[in-house]
């Protein structure tokens, strides 16, 4: 587990590799070709989005939340962390990756 300690609060590490992978399994799921996505994102070519699926990079906040709004699912679905959230065993609050808002993990 990749956990970086920020003061007193452990926050989760963005998993380049299985969000992409999310992405993609999310977009094969919802019957959409990476042209359709492109097309909805505006987009003139689909690198971006193949860089995306690969782990190379991520896509931007606003490009995410199009993302989980044409995926009909929220942003954290699509991000993938290396924290395991069924592990509450230390007991240490920790914020959705996007909201900020605390919760029990």
């Amino acid at each position: 587990m990749n956990v970086r300690a920020v003061g007193v609060v452990r926050v989760p590490v963005i998993d380049l590799t299985a969000t992409g992978q999310n992405i993609k399994n999310l977009r094969v799921s919802a019957g959409i070709s990476v042209r359709d996505l492109q097309n909805v994102l505006g987009f003139t070519n689909p690198q971006a989005i193949y860089k995306w699926q690969n782990g190379d990079c991520m896509p931007s906040i606003d490009n995410l939340v199009i993302l989980a709004a044409v995926f009909g699912v929220t942003v954290d679905e699509i991000l993938v962390t290396d924290e395991d959230p069924a592990d509450d065993s230390d007991g240490i609050q920790r914020c959705s990756v996007i909201t900020g808002i605390s919760v029990q993990w």
